[in-house]
Formats: structure tokens, C-alpha cells, sequence
């Protein structure tokens, strides 16, 4: 499994247009091959700071999503609304602490 975060810091005045985007597209994007959980993330500061953090069966899988014209369209609705550059990790999980 594959786990990716992607931070993407928002102009205030746009928050509002990226939550309804995320709303219209969450369910679609959730609905792709390999997708196993996709959430969304706000900073506890900065509200203009958000991540989504997914889930994803492989990076073949992931890859799909991202060269997808589905993916190119959001994306390109999504980062005309940035102040700052995005920034993405695709992780591992190695570890988790026991109860």
C-alpha cells in the first residue's frame, strides 16, 4: 500500500472554491482503481493550508489516478487557487505503535 500526502496552501479568497471542488470530485476520485480511503486535511493555524492524505493499493495504481484526464482537469482547477507551490510525498508505512 501507498500512502500520499500532498500539501497545497490556498489564497484566502479561494478557500471556499477549493472546498466545493473537493466535494464535487471526492467521491470520483475515491471511485478510482487501486483508491482504498481519501481524506482531507486542514491545519490547525494556517486554515489556508489543507492536505489530502489517500490511500492507494500501489504506486502502478496511483500512477493511473495521476496521469488520468480526470486527474489533469482537477488538477488544473485546483492550482490556479495556490499562493505556494504544492508539495507530495508518496509513503510507506514501516511501523505502528501498539496499544
Amino acid at each position: 500500500m501507498i500512502k500520499r500526502i500532498v500539501q497545497m496552501t490556498f489564497r484566502e479568497e479561494e478557500i471556499d472554491n477549493f472546498l466545493d471542488l473537493f466535494q464535487e470530485r471526492k467521491q470520483q476520485i475515491k471511485a478510482f482503481d487501486g483508491c482504498h480511503h481519501l481524506e482531507l486535511w486542514q491545519d490547525t493555524y494556517r486554515k489556508n493550508i489543507f492536505f489530502t492524505y489517500s490511500i492507494w493499493e500501489s504506486e502502478t495504481y496511483l500512477d493511473h489516478y495521476r496521469f488520468s484526464e480526470f486527474f489533469k482537469d482537477t488538477w488544473a482547477k485546483t492550482k490556479i487557487l495556490f499562493t505556494e507551490k504544492p508539495h507530495a510525498w508518496s509513503v510507506i508505512q514501516k511501523d505502528i505503535a501498539g496499544n
